[in-house]
């Protein structure tokens, strides 16, 4: 089953969820049948691993063999290059970071470059630095969190040239309605900790632009914001760009669900095919699942 007839990319930001058996994934899935199950329903994910570990050369080829064609990865850069080493004198170490993926390179979707609160735009001098070595046979975005990026003035406007000159999509991080709910779940007050309260940008910089939605973990309660989204996206996809949307719950469990709901209203402004029924909606006609 190949990925190749949708114009963007959607998913959530793990495949390796175990909570997900019997009721995403099937009764008896394996962990190593997750990801192969997973690319069956959605042609993308978040390469979250990456930022705490490099994977081995054997490992990166696996998940290109248990992907379809049209399939692709995000993957982070390591933390190390972004958070402990601040970008600065990484040039070897990006350039090893990227080569890793060439052996699957039709699966990588944009690199994601996600840079601490602290980076600011005293450092962009830095990021240059690493758009000018990075291999080109490859797409990046940046994710930055500090306010300097967000002052709609000369800050922010040499970040978007600079990501302009170089193609570089400027990823765009949604949690207006994360941090906006009031909510005893455990999940939600975990997740409003950890993710930044920054403004939301509605711009592109180049042809891949990169959405990550932060939201609570039912549908209604995202309901605006998704249909929001989804206009958005439409009009991206309209004007010729290649939108990637990555759906976050702060209950992993319910991200596909929300991807889901989240495709279904793209499906009412443009013409898309269905998602397939969920590998555990399948597992009764296991011919021909996969």
């Amino acid at each position: 089953m190949s990925h190749k007839y949708l114009p963007y990319h959607l998913g959530c930001t793990v495949w390796s969820l175990p909570e997900w058996k019997g009721e995403f994934y099937t009764d008896d899935a394996k962990p190593s049948q997750f990801l192969t199950q997973y690319a069956s329903v959605f042609n993308s994910v978040e390469g979250n691993t990456t930022f705490y570990n490099v994977p081995d050369e054997s490992v990166i080829e696996k998940w290109g063999q248990q992907t379809p064609k049209g399939f692709k990865f995000c993957f982070k850069f390591p933390r190390h290059i972004t958070h402990e080493k601040r970008l600065h004198n990484v040039r070897g170490h990006v350039i090893d970071f990227v080569r890793l993926f060439e052996p699957i390179r039709d699966k990588v979707g944009p690199f994601m470059i996600q840079l601490p609160e602290t980076f600011s735009s005293n450092e962009l001098y830095r990021l240059e630095d690493v758009f000018s070595v990075v291999p080109k046979s490859f797409s990046y975005s940046v994710e930055v969190r500090h306010k300097d990026f967000f002052d709609h003035g000369k800050h922010e406007r040499n970040l978007i040239s600079l990501l302009k000159s170089y193609e570089v999509d400027r990823v765009i991080f949604d949690t207006r309605k994360l941090h906006s709910t009031k909510s005893n779940e455990a999940s939600i007050i975990e997740a409003q900790k950890k993710k930044p309260k920054v403004p939301v940008r509605f711009d592109t910089t180049a042809s891949r632009p990169v959405l990550r939605y932060v939201g609570t973990n039912d549908i209604l309660n995202n309901e605006p914001y998704l249909k929001e989204w989804a206009i958005i996206v439409a009009e991206w996809i309209k004007d010729g760009l290649h939108p990637y949307v990555f759906i976050h719950a702060p209950n992993k469990v319910d991200q596909p669900k929300l991807c889901k709901h989240f495709h279904e209203q793209l499906s009412e402004l443009i013409s898309l095919p269905e998602l397939k029924p969920w590998p555990y909606e399948r597992q009764d006609k296991q011919l021909g699942l996969f």
